[in-house]
């Protein structure tokens, strides 16, 4: 315990030095968990509750990992879908349209010409304002769709990377599309259920949802920003305005979870590279992880980023490992090499995020852990 203690000191700092309120940091390393540890309180706000390993955080964009990434690899396992297949050869709505000809491999790849991010959830909520309901509807799903669909290209498809929340909307169709299932029920039932990953849900919109029942059974959440636009502190409904617009469920970000449960999901992605058959065959892993995808100066694996220069991993993680981060303060890096796993959860945003103090917290702790568990 003695060596990891530069860890924990480097976690209770960022908590004193404002970076977040609190955090959960969890560390695996050839199977077993070496360090798990919780910081801080789930809010700087009045006497708020001290933050535990179960405290459960709003992933961001690990979605895109966890859950459409993580989908795709078994629907193409199941031959349901090729990487070079077209978009609107899945989303027939596409057709004609600019993004229409891009691949699921450049999409994946954040490559596909489309632009980072728009606003839609404005269009989304001014249509509510005339058809209360529309919001979080099946129709405001499709709305949304054709906005996308009306885009132009903001470079030439193939020629670079531009990470992309408007990409992941449509691979979180897509899937959807080629299961003939919800986005969430789909993650449930084929990848979260069969890992043991619990508690790991999107908080769909509505009485009732997955995340709703986790919290009753003692689940604790972390709030999120105090958003201006829905005027309230966010806990337990998702921070990004277009997944909210979407009812909470979306291929670019939604979920909630523990580090518990991201591990259970990252112990698929390591068992395939260390050419463990499990729920992922290790071609398929293998595939999806190679920062090999012909794209000009891009670090982008399929969903997956690599290391790179200034990479959040930081500077000790070898080559052929992967990761992804979410907005929210979420992190998530696997040294398949090392077979390290690194979970980091915390709100960085709450109450505010124009806090980025994180961007300099990520790749320190990395490095930390690396020089004090593995002594490199």
């Amino acid at each position: 315990m003695a060596m990891s203690d530069p860890i924990q000191s480097a976690l209770q700092a960022a908590v004193d030095d404002g970076t977040f309120p609190g955090a959960v940091l969890a560390v695996r390393l050839r199977g077993d968990i070496v360090f798990e540890s919780a910081v801080g309180r789930l809010s700087r706000q009045g006497m708020a509750e001290a933050v535990t390993v179960q405290t459960c955080y709003d992933l961001a964009s690990l979605t895109k990992v966890l859950a459409t990434t993580t989908a795709l690899a078994l629907l193409m396992q199941r031959r349901l879908v090729k990487l070079d297949d077209s978009i609107e050869g899945i989303l027939h709505e596409l057709r004609d349209s600019a993004i229409g000809a891009a691949t699921v491999r450049q999409l994946l790849t954040h490559s596909s010409g489309l632009p980072g991010w728009r606003p839609l959830y404005e269009r989304v909520a001014a249509l509510e304002a005339t058809q209360p309901g529309f919001m979080g509807s099946p129709a405001a799903r499709e709305a949304v769709l054709g906005f996308i669909a009306k885009e132009e290209l903001v470079y030439e498809r193939g020629s670079r990377s531009l990470y992309s929340d408007l990409g992941f909307m449509l691979l979180g169709c897509a899937v959807e599309r080629l299961s003939g299932e919800a986005l969430d029920q789909f993650c449930s039932s084929q990848i979260y259920e069969p890992l043991g990953a619990r508690p790991l849900a999107y908080a769909r919109r509505g009485p009732v949802s997955a995340l709703s029942i986790h919290h009753d059974a003692g689940c604790i959440i972390a709030p999120t920003e105090e958003d201006p636009w829905r005027g309230r502190i966010l806990c337990g409904e998702v921070h990004d305005e277009n997944a909210y617009a979407l009812g909470g469920v979306a291929g670019h970000a939604g979920l909630f979870g523990t580090a518990g449960a991201v591990l259970a999901v990252s112990q698929a992605w390591m068992d395939g590279r260390r050419k463990k058959t499990g729920l992922l065959t290790p071609d398929i892993v293998k595939t999806f992880t190679a920062n090999r995808q012909g794209v000009p100066n891009s670090s982008w694996a399929l969903g997956w980023d690599t290391p790179s220069v200034r990479s959040s991993s930081g500077t000790r993680f070898s080559p052929e490992s992967f990761g992804h981060l979410g907005f929210t303060g979420t992190s998530l890096w696997i040294d398949p090499l090392k077979e390290l796993e690194v979970v980091l959860l915390s709100n960085r945003v709450h109450p505010t995020r124009r806090n980025e103090q994180i961007r300099v917290f990520r790749p320190h702790i990395h490095d930390v852990i690396c020089r004090e568990l593995l002594r490199n």
